[in-house]
């Protein structure tokens, strides 16, 4: 059996801080995991193609989301 390798990923403080406020009384037992449950989630749906591609209202949206959860200034 392959010993799986672990690397980090660096997010802030207040957002680690609202992801464990998100997780409390899940079954999630850590940042962590949630981060990798989420990331398996994205991940799993393949490569991204072409027609995959967001619109500008939707980049809008997510570049909003992501200043909210303290990303982007």
């Amino acid at each position: 059996m392959k010993k799986v390798k672990y690397t980090t990923i660096s997010m802030p403080i207040k957002l680690h801080r609202k992801v464990e406020k998100l997780i409390e009384d899940t079954g999630f037992g850590s940042v962590s995991g949630f981060v990798n449950f989420v990331m398996r989630s994205i991940v799993s749906g393949g490569s991204l193609k072409e027609k995959d591609q967001l619109t500008e209202g939707e980049v809008r949206k997510v570049r909003e989301r992501l200043r909210a959860l303290g990303y982007l200034e």
